[in-house]
């Protein structure tokens, strides 16, 4: 595979456009109402997925993307952000698979922790796996509402993540 800064400047852009296709194709499927609601959860309108890393490599035989050392993930439309030390978006199956030391924080409150993390983009939903013999860590933050029963409040958070080693 061919490091990603190698790759022809067209191919870079289409690779650039596969990484912003989830955000695009969540906020078309998702119909009038919840695009709204998707727009004003984010400042300044909806954002693609932008992964940083050290290394990122695109195979057009699997349309794998691989972004490898210190990664790091924002994907603003649903506020999540993360970290690990590998990060795949599997555009066929339309997942992210990240891995090695994997910490996400959901709308700067809810926050999991674990070996390896996968992210089901249609579902919206997270399966995280230990190192074996270990285990995984959730954190969510409930508040009380006036009347005793919890619910879950998420608090925006606009601060930058920062890995912790």
């Amino acid at each position: 595979m061919m490091p990603f800064y190698q790759l022809p400047q067209s191919l870079m852009r289409y690779v650039g456009l596969a990484w912003m296709l989830p955000v695009a194709l969540c906020s078309a499927l998702a119909g009038p109402n919840q695009l709204q609601s998707a727009y004003s959860q984010t400042s300044g309108g909806n954002r693609p997925l932008q992964i940083k890393s050290d290394i990122q490599e695109f195979n057009s035989k699997t349309q794998v993307i691989t972004a490898r050392g210190n990664v790091q993930m924002v994907y603003s439309a649903r506020g999540i952000q993360a970290t690990a030390a590998q990060a795949q978006y599997f555009s066929n199956e339309r997942q992210i698979v990240l891995s090695g030391n994997v910490y996400i924080l959901q709308n700067g409150a809810n926050s999991i922790r674990g070996e390896k993390v996968v992210y089901l983009i249609d579902e919206g939903r997270f399966v995280a796996m230990p190192l074996q013999g270990r285990q995984v860590e959730s954190i969510y933050i409930i508040n009380d509402s006036p009347n005793g029963s919890p619910s879950a409040a998420p608090a925006p958070s606009t601060a930058p993540l920062k890995r912790s080693r």
